[in-house]
């Protein structure tokens, strides 16, 4: 590879420069633009014989953070009788398919006839562009697509713009250089990722292991057990008690949930912890969303002291944070619960035993929902915890939080390589695209600056 010199102007914002001898086009004139559509609900005949693939949001999870370029299977299929009494068309092979709604800008190849739903638009294309081609062309456009997007829920690139959505055009045999490298280097670039994101999740499973093992049975191997009555821990340390979590709670501080309306996000008010924030790194008073004083002293009965932990009952079930100092008298909502322990019971260790893996399955038994699973908070105060003596669980508490810190730190840096090597990924594709480095010269050395 090497960096082209002598380029010139596209004339198109999101290109920038092309080499000489390059033209820009729309993408309509190079590729016929089809829509999809969905058959409709309400006539159940059209959901019965289903046989043609249909390709909708639910596939777009395979192409997120990955190289995987062609569609060979769908989630869901339509029949032949409600593909023909509605919009939705049957598209050949090596059609193009981009999601315009809801997870917008995911592309990638029909490898057979295949049909869409209104959400995606999708490019049948002409002998002049390469299919492949313009899979990476979409992926190198993410910024585009962002500057696109319209709508406050849910964001959508309507039918104008992409008709009016532009593209560099080398010769077909570039295109089909430029494709052939980078489907070979993307996915070398994935692969190391891939090996990465395995090494954090083993990471976790590891400081989960170490959780678990310390708060149900101790700091040293040979301490004594019995054996206990539980569906939950088979034997514990003899001088530990099994408790219930609303037994070992601030008797004048009950276990609750949040603001329910939190109403619109405030300038200056209150702020709140929702679902998705039970992480220290989240709990920034700059970051948290803020309700009405009037609102939040509607709800002083979830009001936060300093050392309270706050459980997910909604979403992500399960994550737990302490409350630091600058939070101090915010609040919930009705995602997240308070729990605030009595005089003898360790904060850090009781935040490390609502971490532990058999309360993360007793809670995980009890949770329930459709649209937005969750646990009760009559179930939560119901779970079961072995529980030392004080020294002891200070003595847990203050070992885990240094397991907690030094397994952070090293995911962190791991973070942070992954999230080099994705940057690293998108400028290779962006810059292959536009003819920036010529990937048909391998004479020369790989530029680092631009990829």
């Amino acid at each position: 590879m090497r960096v082209r010199e002598n380029l010139k102007e596209s004339g198109v914002g999101w290109i920038g420069k092309i080499p000489q001898g390059w033209d820009t086009t729309k993408v309509r004139f190079v590729a016929q633009l089809e829509s999809g559509h969905t058959p409709s609900k309400s006539e159940d005949i059209y959901w019965e014989n289903l046989t043609i693939p249909w390709v909708t949001t639910s596939d777009i999870h395979k192409f997120r953070n990955s190289d995987r370029i062609y569609l060979n299977q769908t989630e869901y299929k339509i029949s032949e009788l409600g593909l023909e009494n509605s919009g939705a068309q049957l598209l050949p092979k090596g059609t193009v398919f981009l999601s315009r709604t809801a997870s917008v800008g995911f592309s990638g190849i029909m490898n057979k006839q295949m049909a869409t739903s209104q959400d995606f638009a999708n490019w049948v294309c002409s002998d002049d562009l390469v299919p492949e081609y313009l899979v990476f062309v979409f992926r190198a456009m993410d910024q585009e697509f962002e500057r696109l997007m319209k709508g406050s829920t849910h964001q959508t690139i309507y039918m104008p713009e992409i008709r009016s959505l532009e593209m560099p055009l080398p010769s077909v045999d570039e295109q089909k250089v430029i494709s052939d490298c980078l489907i070979d280097k993307v996915s070398d670039i994935a692969d190391v990722v891939s090996k990465k994101e395995d090494f954090v999740n083993k990471l976790q499973e590891r400081r989960t292991a170490i959780i678990t093992s310390l708060v149900t049975a101790g700091l040293t191997d040979d301490t004594p057990l019995r054996s206990v009555e539980s569906e939950w821990y088979t034997a514990i340390p003899e001088h530990w008690k099994l408790l219930r979590l609303d037994h070992i709670r601030d008797p004048y501080t009950p276990i609750v949930y949040g603001i329910v309306q939190p109403g619109p996000d405030q300038d200056d008010g209150v702020p709140y912890i929702k679902g998705g924030q039970c992480e220290p790194e989240k709990l920034n008073r700059d970051n948290l969303s803020k309700t009405t004083e009037e609102i939040a002293e509607r709800y002083s009965r979830s009001r936060l002291d300093v050392g309270d932990l706050v459980y997910e009952i909604r979403g992500s079930v399960g994550r737990v944070v302490k409350v630091p100092p600058e939070l101090e008298g915010a609040n919930l909502t009705q995602d997240t619960a308070r729990i605030s322990s009595q005089e003898g019971v360790d904060r850090d260790w009781l935040m490390y035993a609502l971490r532990s893996e058999p309360f993360r399955q007793q809670m995980e038994l009890q949770t329930r929902g459709a649209a937005v699973e969750g646990v009760n908070l009559f179930d939560l105060r119901r779970g079961v915890l072995p529980v030392p003596p004080i020294e002891e669980q200070r003595e847990i508490g203050r070992n885990l939080t240094m397991v907690d810190e030094k397994t952070d730190e090293i995911i962190r840096r791991v973070e942070k390589s992954i999230k080099l090597f994705e940057e690293r990924r998108q400028a290779l594709i962006k810059n292959s695209v536009t003819g920036q480095i010529d990937v048909t010269d391998e004479r020369g050395e790989e530029q680092e600056t631009l990829v």
